[in-house]
């Protein structure tokens, strides 16, 4: 009886280290993995409760959904799916900040972060300089 508790052990230690190796080198889960994963699993759930005509076009984006995720999580490209992942979340910050709002330097494009609810203001861009008046 012992025994065949041993070789069990045995044989998951072996998968799991068959996993390790196969995963190394590649990207994984992130939180952009994880949102694409629900949000592909929630429109599966939804396409249940929807007449056919809808259902076949939220069948094929919830596969769609998936799969990409799938994709990121098995990218050997890490420093591109690095860079997809700090874009969402940049995003995510950007929803979540009801305080503020973001507006682009007209010459240098870079990204100015200002209060909202203080009328027409003057925003000096801090890379370049360059002034320019927004409503805030």
């Amino acid at each position: 009886m012992n025994n065949i508790g041993n070789r069990l052990r045995q044989a998951g230690m072996n998968i799991i280290g068959a996993m390790q190796r196969f995963m190394a080198g590649r990207y994984g889960h992130d939180r952009l993995n994880i949102t694409l994963l629900v949000v592909g699993c929630v429109l599966c759930f939804v396409q249940f409760l929807t007449p056919d005509s809808v259902d076949v076009v939220l069948m094929i984006l919830s596969e769609a959904l998936l799969i990409l995720s799938l994709f990121r999580c098995f990218s050997r490209n890490t420093y591109k799916r690095y860079n997809e992942n700090r874009k969402f979340l940049l995003l995510i910050d950007r929803i979540k900040d009801r305080d503020h709002r973001y507006y682009a330097c007209p010459k240098c494009r870079q990204t100015v972060r200002v209060p909202k609810g203080k009328g027409k203001i003057a925003i000096t861009c801090p890379r370049c300089k360059e002034k320019f008046v927004k409503k805030s």
